[in-house]
């Protein structure tokens, strides 16, 4: 990779901008809806309910999970061609490193259920995870760097180079609206290692703050951080009552809001059919525009660049051209969010859907088959970085959740997500009181506990008198 704002996902390339004909038309409805699978739920246009466009989210598979920028801008002046600064040779490592962790989870998660609609935040999930992990240490840490793509790469480069990200992604362009945060809610009382408390304000700027899980409270102050950091667009990651195993959540929150650099005009929206796998239709709302936009094609795919505000941000739309569907999408990642490919500019016709949809889903299983498996294992997992005892109090990963939401419309984008990594304790809790109360039909038996031999057994159905 180059240095001087030129590398990662964050390259910058200047390329000829030849007038040619349009691309071939990138229509959703007619190119790639034939290659997605049936929606569970019947549309409703009007309706924003996340099952309504829950395959239109996939034919922009891309579109803000990496959504960091490669193309030049069009429009208004002052475009972003370069970042501020350049990028250290540990940021660059990260940054490959995200990238394949993005796409290895982006496939993982696809291939798990190839009939449903994905929309995650890998750097959401590295960004939790990679706070989670400065609390391992051995087979347990070893595991989680392999996962998230870091090797070998020391921890203080890591946690350095998270820290640059974080400073550098928070003021690229101040036309649109991007924030990050980092939390780590414990149980009152939990003590957690210093130095490991230390990474997480230091590196990751996260808020740190102890509560009594044991009231209702405690819940609501978590979900109170997720909606005030995401704009209110994803309101709960925590139910009461808290688990009393539950000893800490290490959450991240990502939210996006920016306008396009060449807005859609509503007058040009459309009602069109979108083609299902089955060869049935649904309707949706098909925006369009003409414009000079970054595109490329492939080997069953082809593929636009959408800016937004000044360019450095953008969506990359890529829609599936034969049979395969977007199994030729999937397999083809690497070479269409490729950070070095250039994108020639010239006139595209593209048409994309409105719509807004919302996406949960438990990482666990993702996370184990990407082989990031002791942290989940309490007899496995080495969290003693975290917390001294950890080894005999049994601390390990009881889940991964991630939520997120988008909105796309003729004027721009509206993206969020959350992760949280639930850390708890194998429980030496008090029993839970135990009712059982015979004021209904019951069965009732007269048994040797040893031998197991049943002497009488009845069902008493009538009120039983004395």
């Amino acid at each position: 990779m180059q240095k001087g704002g030129q590398s990662g996902l964050f390259a910058r390339r200047k390329t000829e901008h030849p007038d040619t004909d349009p691309v071939p038309l990138v229509t959703f409805a007619d190119r790639c809806s034939s290659y997605l699978r049936k929606a569970d739920h019947s549309f409703d246009p009007q309706s924003p309910h996340v099952t309504a466009l829950r395959h239109a989210a996939l034919a922009a598979l891309a579109a803000t999970a990496l959504l960091a920028g490669c193309a030049d801008p069009t429009g208004p002046a002052d475009p972003i061609d370069t970042l501020p600064r350049a990028l250290s040779e540990s940021e660059q490592r990260l940054i490959a490193a995200g990238n394949s962790f993005a796409l290895d989870l982006l496939r993982q998660v696809y291939s798990a259920n190839p009939d449903s609609t994905v929309f995650l935040s890998p750097l959401s999930a590295s960004m939790a995870l990679g706070m989670t992990m400065n609390g391992t240490a051995g087979t347990t840490l070893d595991q989680m760097r392999a996962t998230l793509g870091f090797g070998s790469l020391p921890m203080g480069e890591v946690n350095a180079s998270y820290e640059g990200l974080i400073e550098l992604l928070r003021g690229l362009d101040p036309r649109v609206d991007f924030r990050l945060a980092n939390a780590l809610f414990h149980r009152t009382g939990f003590q957690m290692e210093q130095p490991f408390l230390d990474a997480a304000r230091g590196h990751f700027d996260a808020e740190v703050r102890g509560l009594d899980f044991s009231q209702a409270a405690a819940a609501e102050t978590i979900n109170d951080w997720v909606r005030a950091s995401t704009q209110g667009r994803i309101d709960r990651m925590v139910e009461p009552p808290i688990d009393p195993a539950t000893v800490a959540f290490l959450m991240n929150a990502i939210y996006f809001k920016g306008d396009w650099t060449s807005e859609f005009d509503p007058e040009d929206t459309r009602s069109a059919p979108f083609r299902l796998l089955d060869g049935s239709t649904r309707p949706v709302q098909l925006m369009s525009v003409t414009d000079s936009l970054g595109h490329r094609s492939g080997d069953g795919w082809v593929a636009a660049e959408v800016p937004y505000g000044g360019g450095a941000w953008v969506m990359t739309v890529a829609v599936p051209t034969d049979q395969r569907g977007l199994t030729a999408v999937v397999g083809d990642l690497e070479t269409i969010l490729d950070p070095e490919a250039a994108w020639p500019r010239g006139p595209v016709d593209l048409f994309l859907p409105r719509f807004e949809l919302e996406w949960e889903r438990q990482l666990n299983g993702d996370l184990q088959a990407l082989g990031m498996v002791d942290a989940f294992d309490d007899a496995r997992a080495d969290f003693t970085p975290m917390y001294r005892r950890a080894r005999e109090d049994g601390l390990h990963i009881e889940r991964v959740k991630q939520k997120s939401f988008l909105k796309v419309d003729e004027k721009g984008t509206e993206a969020a997500a959350v992760t949280s990594v639930e850390i708890t304790v194998v429980c030496a809790c008090p029993p839970t009181r135990f009712t059982v109360r015979a004021d209904r039909p019951f069965l009732l038996a007269i048994r040797e506990r040893l031998s197991g031999t049943v002497l009488f057994a009845g069902l008493i159905v009538q009120a039983p008198q004395d």
